[in-house]
C-alpha cells in the first residue's frame, strides 16, 4: 500500500470528511453544509489525507482575523478581505493513520501562507492536542475575556494558538 498522502478535498469527499467528523469530534459536532462551505470558500486549504483507496483524515483551513475565532457549527458566510491569518479549523486523522502527517499538512498550508501573504497560522487546539502543535511551531496565546467565552465552546482545556511564519 502506498504512504498515505495529501491531496487537494473535492465536494465528493464530503461524506468522508463528516464521517470521519463524527468519529473525532463526537462533542464537537459540525454539520456537513458547514465544512462543505469552508470547502467553497477556499478550496485551496482544504485537503484529505488519502491512504491506499480510502480518505483516512481531512484538514480544513482559511483566511481569518488573529483573536477571532469562528463559532463552530456556523456558517461563515463570507471570508474577510482583511484577513491577517491561516486559520487551521480541523484536522483531524483516524488513529491508524496518525504519525507525521499533521506536520505535512502543516507545511501545505505553510507554503499556501506565504505564497498569499499571510505570515501567521492560527487554530484553537482541543483533546489534549497541544504538545503536537507546539512541535509544530504553534504557541499559546493568553486570552482576553472575549477569547476566553468563544473558546469555551470548544471545549474544557481548548487553547488558541499562533504560528508566525516570519519567524521561521
Amino acid at each position: 500500500m502506498s504512504k498515505p498522502h495529501w491531496r487537494p478535498a473535492h465536494a465528493s469527499d464530503l461524506p468522508a470528511i463528516s464521517a470521519i467528523a463524527a468519529r473525532i469530534h463526537p462533542d464537537l459536532p459540525e454539520s456537513p453544509e458547514v465544512l462543505a462551505e469552508k470547502m467553497r470558500l477556499h478550496p485551496d486549504g482544504c485537503r484529505v489525507l488519502v491512504a491506499g483507496d480510502a480518505i483516512a483524515g481531512y484538514g480544513l483551513s482559511h483566511p481569518w482575523k488573529q483573536h477571532r475565532i469562528p463559532p463552530l457549527d456556523a456558517l461563515l458566510e463570507r471570508l474577510p478581505e482583511d484577513a491577517d491569518c491561516l486559520y487551521l479549523h480541523d484536522v483531524a486523522v483516524l488513529p491508524d493513520f496518525r504519525g507525521g502527517v499533521a506536520r505535512s499538512y502543516v507545511a501545505d498550508v505553510e507554503r499556501l501562507a506565504r505564497v498569499s501573504g499571510i505570515a501567521t497560522l492560527a487554530l484553537v487546539s482541543v483533546y489534549a492536542t497541544q504538545p503536537l502543535w507546539q512541535r509544530l511551531g504553534f504557541r499559546p496565546v493568553t486570552a482576553d475575556a472575549a477569547l476566553r467565552a468563544k473558546l469555551a465552546s470548544y471545549g474544557e482545556g481548548a487553547t488558541y494558538m499562533l504560528r508566525d511564519l516570519a519567524a521561521t
